[in-house]
């Protein structure tokens, strides 16, 4: 029991740090709310004609694309958590931590956790945007989905930060982070339904999974809201997150050899 009060205290406290760090330093946040929500206006503007398709399956394209803006600003604010943690790695901090007592997968949960928490900033802001120009009401249960759908995406986000973190212990890893989650969200059905995508786009974005992690959030904006179309988003950032989560314990572990 007392093993158990001391993790959860390490956890809490990475939180609180990064916490802390958001108050400090406010404008740290602000990349990871300007992209998308950039993305979001200049997409809508720009190809908001798209739902005239046949077989198109909104009349909204402000309701189509907000769960990808949503599942972009989870990318960043991932993204951003591997880069605090490769300058903690530089300036010599994080090997505080692994002198502590704590387990590594406890360190990691600490870290993950705050990145899975700071998501919801972005995506506040985002569907207040997304509402005001005429994105649909997903309900309740379509919108405490599309939430948890976020904090998940975040989690394998900052799991693949911080394996880049530990691999190459510098800042300069960012734009590899960065990258490496907006190919995922991007090559999906972001711009339009799987059907009416065509050529190599529909391949990929058949296969890649986070595919179904969009079409999770996306219920509720579009069409209604089943378990049929929730358990496959959330079996993708369960299987995500447990790979990336593997990958990150290695490195981490690679640091103490």
């Amino acid at each position: 029991m007392s093993n158990f009060r001391a993790n959860v205290a390490m956890i809490r406290a990475l939180v609180r740090r990064s916490s802390n760090e958001l108050l400090r330093v406010p404008g740290a946040a602000i990349p990871g709310v300007l992209a998308p929500t950039i993305f979001f206006l200049g997409i809508t503007s720009a190809f908001g004609g798209l739902t005239l398709l046949p077989g198109f399956t909104t009349s909204s394209y402000q309701s189509f694309v907000i769960p990808v803006s949503l599942m972009q600003g989870a990318a960043f604010t991932g993204a951003a958590t591997g880069v605090n943690l490769a300058r903690d790695i530089e300036q010599g901090w994080f090997d505080r931590l692994l002198a502590s007592p704590a387990p590594r997968p406890v360190l990691l949960a600490g870290i993950v956790l705050s990145a899975s928490l700071r998501s919801l900033i972005p995506a506040t802001i985002l569907l207040i945007i997304a509402f005001a120009i005429g994105a649909h009401w997903p309900g309740f249960l379509g919108l405490g989905i599309a939430l948890v759908v976020v904090m998940g995406m975040a989690t394998v986000a900052a799991t693949w930060g911080t394996s880049l973190a530990f691999r190459f212990k510098s800042q300069s890893a960012a734009p590899l982070m960065q990258a490496g989650m907006l190919l995922f969200v991007f090559l999906t059905t972001a711009y339009a339904p799987l059907d009416l995508l065509t050529g190599w786009l529909q391949d990929v974005a058949r296969i890649n999974p986070v595919t179904q992690v969009v079409e999770a959030a996306r219920q509720g904006f579009v069409g209604g809201v089943t378990w049929g179309d929730t358990w496959p988003g959330l079996v993708a950032l369960a299987g995500l997150a447990v790979l990336l989560s593997a990958m990150a314990l290695r490195g981490m572990r690679r640091m103490t050899a």
